[in-house]
């Protein structure tokens, strides 16, 4: 091999070796994006027992009006279980999951209700989700009818009506009355 070649052999080395270091140095500076788990979406996600939170948020006109809870609830145990969820000013919904099943929470389900959602649309509220002797507080994102997606979820009275087939339920509904048993 003469010198020009060695020379240019030389110099194909080093622009190979420059080359990888580049592409190398980039996950080495970079976060790795797949490795990190972030809700995909407008709402949030939570694990609770056997009990998995997606895509939760309440769906309201304003911080003293009611608010449509959104999302899916799935149930990983073989128990059915209910799902708590506390707001401001005492109102609450819940919402039954059955064992190894999921709920979700849209326009094919009877809504879950709070009768106050306690911040306006673009903030995030403080809700306390429950089940069984698991709690835990976390922050709802509260969206309005803007995106047209949302706008159905905007409850239409400002008192939660009583629900028939009992997929979730509210609080401040009116109970149901005694009949002596």
């Amino acid at each position: 091999m003469n010198r020009v070649q060695r020379g240019k052999l030389a110099m194909a080395a080093a622009a190979i070796g420059i080359g990888l270091l580049s592409v190398t140095g980039c996950g080495y500076i970079n976060a790795q994006q797949t490795s990190h788990q972030y809700a995909a979406s407008d709402g949030v996600k939570e694990d609770l027992g056997s009990l998995q939170l997606r895509n939760m948020l309440i769906v309201s006109t304003g911080a003293n009006k009611p608010g449509r809870v959104i999302g899916a609830v799935f149930n990983t145990s073989s128990s059915d279980a209910t799902l708590t969820i506390n707001g401001a000013s005492g109102s609450q919904t819940s919402i039954p999951v059955k064992a190894k099943s999921q709920t979700y929470l849209n326009e094919s389900t009877d809504p879950a209700i709070l009768s106050t959602t306690g911040g306006n649309p673009g903030s995030l509220v403080s809700v306390t989700i429950k089940t069984g002797s698991d709690s835990r507080t976390v922050q709802f994102p509260v969206l309005d009818g803007t995106l047209k997606e949302y706008e159905k979820y905007i409850p239409a009275t400002a008192t939660p009506s009583p629900l028939v087939s009992g997929s979730a339920t509210s609080s401040a509904s009116p109970s149901a009355s005694s009949t002596g048993h």
